[in-house]
């Protein structure tokens, strides 16, 4: 379900979305009398691939959603433990760890350094799955944190998690009543913190890697498609198909729990 989960919402990112509806526009043209209409599904899929790498529209989406929280400021309670979420990483040992991490883990994790310092005898736990590879990405991101100063013993890892649901799970298990600051995109941070309450914890958000930006001035930066802003497209539509997922998956969760009330209600 994870693997058939991901495929699915890869093809369903804005630019194989797109290139596969300019696909069928081309299919259309070469295969069939419908010409016109293929020219106008290939016109279709131009203009929306200008849009999506156009930093008005890109940024209009996605900053509401970054924008929910700020940044993270010191609270007077005393902080048990700091989690970074997992993202990306490579395994090659030819180029510096800090280049291993992807720059949204590595983003993550300088951000939880800097909150854990603010709290000595706190501990940082750090989570993510292999991937694919023979390294996990907990594993990979406490390499950097041992390089960047973190004592061993501060580090915690939760190395089986493969998203934010088993993430905020193993995290309760471990934290219980704790407190708990938690690390994570400024984009994914509500859907995060969705997970970590259902899981009956109750965080403080530490949001971080904020993409979008009002102050972009220069006509040729804010005119001009770019990959930095498709990338912002990617990321509120990864997480508004990530937040339609959640609200499936509760709701499928809720009317099964309803079912078997009302089944054991009739023995």
């Amino acid at each position: 379900m994870f693997e058939l989960k991901k495929v699915v919402s890869s093809l369903l990112m804005p630019l194989p979305a797109m290139l596969i509806i300019g696909f069928i526009g081309l299919m259309l043209i070469m295969f069939t009398r419908k010409q016109k209409t293929g020219c106008f599904v290939v016109l279709f899929s131009f203009i929306g691939i200008f849009l999506i790498s156009f930093q008005p529209t890109a940024s209009r989406l996605l900053m509401p959603i970054e924008r929910q929280y700020s940044g993270f400021l010191p609270v007077d309670k005393s902080i048990d433990y700091v989690m970074v979420l997992g993202s990306g990483h490579v395994v090659d040992d030819s180029i510096p760890p800090t280049s291993e991490l992807s720059r949204t883990a590595l983003m993550r994790l300088a951000e939880g350094i800097r909150i854990l310092r603010i709290y000595p005898g706190s501990k940082l736990i750090l989570s993510g799955y292999a991937g694919g590879s023979e390294v996990s990405n907990a594993r990979m991101m406490a390499k950097v944190a041992l390089a960047l100063g973190v004592s061993k013993s501060d580090i915690i890892l939760l190395e089986t998690a493969k998203d934010t649901w088993e993430e905020a799970r193993q995290a309760a298990a471990f934290v219980k009543r704790k407190e708990v600051v938690l690390v994570t995109s400024a984009s994914h941070m509500q859907r995060a913190l969705n997970e970590f309450h259902s899981a009956g914890l109750t965080p403080y958000p530490a949001p971080t890697n904020y993409l979008a930006q009002n102050e972009v001035h220069q006509a040729w930066n804010k005119y001009t498609p770019k990959a930095v802003y498709l990338e912002q497209t990617e990321r509120y539509w990864h997480e508004t198909l990530g937040r339609i997922w959640q609200s499936l998956r509760n709701w499928a969760s809720d009317y099964e729990e309803t079912s078997v009330e009302a089944s054991q209600s009739n023995l």
